[in-house]
Order: C-alpha cells, then sequence, then structure tokens
C-alpha cells in the first residue's frame, strides 16, 4: 500500500481514531526536525487546539489568498 493510499484510509477515519494514528506515529518514529524553535511547536500547538475546538473561527484559505494578493499585489 503506497503512503497516498494510506492517508486516504487514514481520512476516512474518526477523528478520534485519526488522532491516535497520528499519535501512534509520533510516539514510534518521532517529531521530524523541521527547524522550528520550542516557543514556535508551542505556538502552533495552541493555535491547533484552538482551532479544534472552534473550527467554525478558520478563515478559508482563498478568503486569505485573495487578502494577501490585495495587498501584496497579483501575481
Amino acid at each position: 500500500m503506497s503512503a497516498t493510499e494510506i492517508l486516504e484510509q487514514i481520512r476516512r477515519l474518526p477523528e478520534n481514531e485519526r488522532r491516535e494514528v497520528a499519535g501512534q506515529i509520533l510516539e514510534e518514529f518521532g517529531m521530524l526536525d523541521d527547524g522550528l524553535t520550542s516557543e514556535q511547536i508551542e505556538e502552533a500547538e495552541r493555535r491547533a487546539e484552538r482551532l479544534s475546538l472552534n473550527p467554525e473561527s478558520a478563515i478559508p484559505w482563498e478568503h486569505v489568498e485573495s487578502e494577501l494578493k490585495d495587498r501584496f499585489g497579483r501575481k
């Protein structure tokens, strides 16, 4: 089974099971060194938790993209 197929299977799981799978993967294989500081990781985790508790607060990518293009010029 390819990584793409595995990810598709994981996406079909209920949220609590997806989180369990993610936790098991991190436990077994560890965190990847993405070059972030511990403070940046903590902030990302806080934001992810806030979003999971209040998903309607998310701003759709299309809206963000449009604002960025308006602000910095269309390319």
